[in-house]
């Protein structure tokens, strides 16, 4: 115990007016509900906090239509392998399952913590769409050209909005507990 301490004695650091009290009267400091629920947000934070841009919302829902078609496939695909499908390996296949799931809820993930305004679903996203571009440029050229812009068109739009000034002032919300120094 340290008498120097203002921490250890509020209300009586000699900065401070008789009385007053920096962690109210309970005994808490204003902003300790933010630090234990990092969605909470003081009553006056509120007008603090960007808008959320429309260019997040066209990002999660495209992100958010690849997840679903995934699932899909997924499940399309776990279809085919419980009928009796031909399959040359069926451990390759039920692994390929997996991935197309894991993949699927891994988009659902970035969907949604893009809304809420985190920075590392940017990256994610931008890393789907490449791998969308790499499926929709030969499915173009390869004599589906409806089902290549289909790919094509959202994954360039979104890459283009991922860009958005807009949309990364409003995707900077950092993840986790404060910085250790």
């Amino acid at each position: 115990m340290n008498p120097e301490d203002p921490r250890e004695n509020p209300g009586e650091n000699p900065r401070e007016g008789p009385g007053e009290n920096p962690r109210g009267n309970d005994g808490e400091h204003p902003g300790e509900d933010s630090l234990r629920n990092p969605d909470a947000t003081a009553p006056g934070a509120a007008a603090g906090n960007p808008v959320r841009p429309r260019g997040i919302v066209v990002i999660a829902v495209v992100v958010a239509l690849e997840a679903t078609a995934l699932l899909v496939a997924g499940g399309w695909y776990g279809t085919q392998l419980l009928t009796g499908a031909p399959v040359l390996s069926f451990w390759g296949a039920v692994f390929t399952l997996f991935l197309l799931l894991a993949f699927s809820a891994w988009l659902f993930a970035v969907a949604r913590f893009l809304l809420r305004g985190f920075r590392w679903p940017r990256a994610g996203a931008l890393v789907a769409q490449f791998f969308v571009l790499t499926i929709g440029f030969p499915t173009l050229t390869g004599g589906y050209p409806l089902a290549g812009l289909a790919m094509l068109i959202p994954a360039v739009t979104t890459i283009v909005l991922l860009f958005d000034k807009r949309v990364i002032a409003f995707a900077s919300r950092a993840a986790g507990a404060p910085p250790a120094l």
